[in-house]
């Protein structure tokens, strides 16, 4: 029988929630607002920075007395059996609900970019290898089966995805983004959101805003990025994953814009994302931001002040802990140095969530699913197929892959035997298991001489490892060279060790001074192509690395970002030619390791030219990927003459795809638009459009897209959207400079300024062409 009206499903969750807050105490209500991390390390060597020194006290038997808003990271702070865990986490619940007046359990979240980051969970493919797939439905699958794995152990939110948009490749978090490009980024980012939110689970979107575009690529450093640029490059993905995909939580960024902290900017936390662009959930703040307000950011003198900022910004709930909102927030209220009806604000939010999620309800159960399977057979197979569909074949010149079944191979380098060579710093063992030796992996990961010995069972596979990730010593290129000689065909596995805070070469603080390839891997390179011997270069990497010195030198080049566990069969299926290449890069490739930074968005001078002696032009462009079947493109719209639209008009832009190769494909057709002329620079092209079409043997396929006006628009000098009238150019296209054809348009009519109601992606068609 109900006791109180907000335990009643039967009332709308305003009431509910409102009868609540009106029972509670102001200890009860800030207890809504942060999370605690149980067994979280504090001895320097964390998966969060600063851990060390942020991490606070406390006796959980007391504090739970008060209620709890979030628990932090049950299953990714140290390695436990799911099942375990699982029942560990619903002990903790039932404690936390008896302790409590309210009997109100807490939310549970936890990472989950490129897979539940638990012990025995799935490690699929890292975000940068779904924008190489081009495959929104493919990872809104992944999201999908991620969300269901959270929800069978017990968790409410995940801290995923990643929307930041690259913009210089030396950053070290570059594999937890999609790519360079936002409209890429946002509808990726967007299909991950709509599969985790499917099953249940809270999409958390990170990092709101602006993180990827810090001086001098440094983790955290100032961002400097100016008005246009935040709203036309950073800001899209983030609008699109929320008005499209229906996420439900924020996470403040760390990064400061123009000296205004995001986890203090009002502007950007309420007036932007609440007022403006609608949004009603939680936001919450990354691990210890709140506190970095005063450590860090320096604009606030205490704990008590920090709180004070960061809930009249409109962070709603303190992470991974209680530093700041916890006794300093209720003491400042007390005092009056806080409204408490900015504690209300943020807990009437919270609580929303908890009644959409069940956590109100008289029947709730802390109980998990009767199995806690995090890498079922459906799992490996989804990540089988999106570690085959993320490979880039870069080049091919004389056809030397797919190898031949019974050819002589020397695998070469430090990522061939090693299973971490796979996964990138959010896994679980390169996050985690690093700080627990002797512990196994959990999962099995073949390594990519592992997989090619059983791709090509005929084939004479010898190896050498030759180097180190990272260290100079050179004292193994004797034996590689050795191997090489020997052999018909060298393979090449170099890359990235994934890692935190200076302990890897790619991950969260892990940021480059340059895009030369780590250590000595690229005298070891040098070292191979000069034995003769046609060198096969596979990358696994967490970011683009310059490849100019091997231009023209090499027989073939793939590249594969952080693939995941099915990575080496993936890696393998390419090199065979089981799997026919169908992955398009994500961020551009480039010539030399200095020049940086650099993205393809670029106005013209930001292109190559005569005014400096430095030519930033990449070696393989945005979107670009070979194949082992081709592909003619027929039938393009265009014309001499410019068709005119309204600047409110939409125009259909279609080309005819036929596989003319002897094998089935996969093609990328792309939409670019160039502005030639506009009221402020414009990149010289950017992406608007895509669609990734299979096709057999002699298959052709009509792919339209549908453009609007809007898919045009920019912010001009006074801050607003508008779409102005104009020439404009359409280019389809296989990348960035691969462009097939051309559409001229004209846009007629006033100046149109857009709202929030504007249209976000262009819509596709794809036919049967016979």
């Amino acid at each position: 029988m109900t006791t109180a009206p907000w335990r009643d499903p039967a009332l709308p969750a305003t009431a509910r929630v409102d009868d609540l807050l009106s029972r509670m105490t102001l200890e009860e209500k800030s207890a809504q607002l942060y999370g605690v991390w149980v067994g979280a390390a504090t001895d320097g060597d964390g998966v969060a920075p600063h851990q060390h020194d942020m991490t606070v006290d406390y006796e959980w038997d007391e504090l739970i007395t008060r209620g709890l808003g979030q628990l932090t990271r049950s299953f990714g702070t140290a390695p436990v059996d799911p099942a375990l865990g699982a029942q560990a986490l619903a002990r903790a619940q039932r404690r936390i609900t008896e302790a409590g007046r309210f009997g109100i359990p807490a939310v549970a979240h936890e990472e989950c970019l490129a897979g539940f980051t638990a012990w025995q969970a799935t490690a699929y493919p890292v975000p940068l290898a779904w924008g190489a797939t081009w495959d929104p439905p493919l990872v809104e699958e992944m999201a999908r089966r991620i969300g269901d794995d959270l929800r069978s152990a017990g968790v409410h939110q995940g801290l995923a995805p990643v929307l930041d948009v690259v913009r210089d490749p030396r950053w070290g978090r570059v594999e937890e983004t999609i790519g360079e490009d936002p409209y890429l980024v946002g509808t990726v980012g967007t299909a991950y959101v709509r599969g985790l939110e499917s099953a249940g689970v809270i999409a958390t979107l990170k990092h709101f805003a602006g993180y990827a575009s810090s001086a001098g690529a440094r983790n955290l450093a100032p961002v400097r990025a100016g008005t246009r640029e935040f709203a036309d490059v950073t800001l899209p993905p983030f609008e699109m994953a929320l008005r499209e995909g229906g996420a439900r939580s924020v996470m403040a960024a760390y990064t400061e814009r123009d000296g205004v902290p995001a986890s203090a900017d009002p502007e950007l936390l309420t007036g932007l994302l609440r007022e403006e662009w609608g949004f009603t959930g939680t936001v919450v703040a990354d691990y210890f931001g709140i506190g970095f307000l005063q450590t860090l950011h320096r604009v606030a003198g205490t704990p008590a002040e920090a709180a004070h900022a960061a809930l009249e910004a409109g962070i709603d709930v303190e992470l991974p802990s209680l530093r700041c909102y916890g006794d300093p927030l209720v003491d400042a209220v007390r005092s009056g140095e806080v409204p408490e009806e900015l504690v209300d604000r943020a807990a009437r939010r919270v609580l929303l969530q908890k009644c959409e999620l069940g956590l109100l309800d008289e029947d709730w159960t802390p109980e998990p699913a009767a199995t806690v399977d995090l890498d079922s057979t459906g799992n490996r197979i989804l990540a089988r197929r999106l570690a085959e569909e993320s490979v880039v074949l870069l080049d091919n010149p004389d056809g030397l892959l797919p190898v031949a079944p019974d050819t002589r191979i020397a695998v070469i380098g430090p990522r061939a035997a090693d299973a971490l060579a796979m996964l990138g710093c959010y896994s679980f063992p390169s996050h985690v298991l690093t700080h627990h030796p002797g512990v196994p992996t959990g999962i099995e990961i073949p390594t990519v001489l592992d997989a090619l010995r059983t791709e090509l069972p005929d084939a004479k596979v010898t190896f050498a490892q030759g180097c180190d990730v990272t260290d100079p010593d050179t004292s193994g290129f004797q034996e590689a060279v050795a191997r090489t000689a020997e052999a018909d065909v060298c393979v090449a596995v170099l890359g990235d060790r994934a890692g935190l805070f200076g302990r890897g070469t790619s991950g969260e603080g892990c940021d480059a001074t340059d895009l030369a390839l780590p250590g000595a891997q690229g005298e070891l390179l040098d070292a191979l192509v000069a034995t003769g011997v046609p060198v096969v270069l596979v990358l696994l990497t967490g970011r683009p690395y310059a490849l100019g010195r091997w231009h023209g030198r090499l027989g073939a080049v793939v590249q594969a970002f952080f693939p995941g566990e099915e990575g080496g069969p993936a890696v393998a299926g390419v090199l065979s030619g089981r799997v026919n290449p169908s992955g398009r890069l994500p961020v551009s490739v480039p010539q030399v390791p200095g020049g940086q930074p650099w993205t393809y968005l670029q106005p013209p001078l930001g292109l190559a030219g005569e005014v400096s002696n430095l030519d930033p032009t990449p070696l393989y462009a945005f979107g670009h990927g070979r194949s082992y079947t081709t592909f003619a493109w027929e039938d393009g719209t265009g014309g001499a003459e410019p068709a005119e639209i309204g600047t409110d008009g939409t125009y259909d832009v279609s080309v005819t795809v036929r596989n003319t190769g002897d094998r089935e494909g996969a093609e990328v057709v792309q939409l670019y638009l160039h502005d030639p002329v506009a009221s402020v620079t414009r990149p010289d092209v950017r992406l608007i459009g895509y669609q990734r079409v299979a096709a057999a043997p002699g298959e052709a396929v009509r792919v339209t897209f549908r453009f609007h006006a809007d898919l045009s628009s920019f912010t001009d000098r006074s801050g607003r959207r508008v779409v102005e009238p104009g020439a404009l150019e359409l280019r389809l296209a296989a990348s960035s400079t691969d462009v097939r054809h051309t559409a001229h348009l004209t846009l007629t009519g006033p100046v149109r300024v857009l709202g929030t109601d504007r249209r976000l992606r262009c819509e596709t068609e794809v036919t049967d062409a016979g």
